[in-house]
């Protein structure tokens, strides 16, 4: 073998390791872009105000004006909501402005940064597998009515409402005003279907008593900390 092939072959693996460590750089350096924190918390120059300004400072949602928890969902879930928010696809007076001038890099970011918050550390979810018929809420979210043809809610967004992974958030927490307004949405069809249509054809199922039961029920169930979400590998 000439000298100058071997040389060549010699420096082969040490360029292979460089240029790979180049790539882990620069996916970690993605992994870690201040675009989302940015965003969140500080809004941006073309009018987005800061998402924590009406989630809250943890992502941990404002019950008093129904505005939902996002910290802790999965950011696939998140994204395809800003997606539906600024292609009209969910309506919203408050959402729809900002989502439609927030560029699709900026709505990838924010998902990220909310889905990587972890939802209140000192709350944990209250064991319910005991529920009564009468206890509607509890009824409907761990057992269903299955003579109406309505699942448990936890077949769906998992146990305590946790969420299961990317297409089914969690429900956890939520403020109890804020359930009843996305079950009003889907059975007046002002918001996507989701997986498989079943939201439209829950939601119209379900009486007023029902939504405020169940809205309540999940209120009231926050979602430890260290709970990890069905579906999801820990980051």
């Amino acid at each position: 073998m000439r000298p100058e092939l071997c040389k060549r072959l010699r420096w082969r693996p040490a360029r292979v390791v460089v240029a790979c460590a180049l790539a882990v750089s620069c996916i970690v350096q993605a992994q870690e872009s201040p675009l989302g924190a940015t965003i969140a918390t500080q809004g941006t120059t073309k009018g987005i105000p800061a998402c924590i300004s009406c989630h809250g400072a943890k992502g941990e949602g404002n019950a008093a004006a129904g505005f939902p928890r996002l910290a802790g969902a999965g950011a696939p879930y998140l994204k395809a909501q800003l997606d539906a928010f600024a292609n009209g696809q969910r309506q919203s007076t408050v959402m729809q402005p900002f989502a439609k001038i927030m560029a699709s890099e900026g709505r990838v970011a924010v998902a990220d940064y909310f889905s990587r918050l972890p939802p209140s550390p000192d709350a944990h979810p209250a064991n319910r597998d005991s529920a009564a018929p009468s206890d509607t809420g509890a009824w409907l979210a761990t057992r269903g009515r299955w003579e109406q043809g309505l699942p448990a809610c936890s077949q769906c967004h998992g146990p305590g409402g946790s969420g299961v992974g990317a297409a089914f958030p969690p429900l956890a927490g939520q403020p109890a005003s804020y359930i009843p307004a996305e079950l009003h949405a889907w059975q007046k069809g002002l918001r996507p279907p989701g997986p498989l249509a079943l939201m439209p054809v829950i939601a119209g199922k379900l009486s007023e008593a029902d939504i405020t039961a169940v809205s309540d029920y999940y209120a009231g169930e926050p979602l430890a900390g260290n709970v990890k979400r069905v579906g999801e590998t820990k980051q």
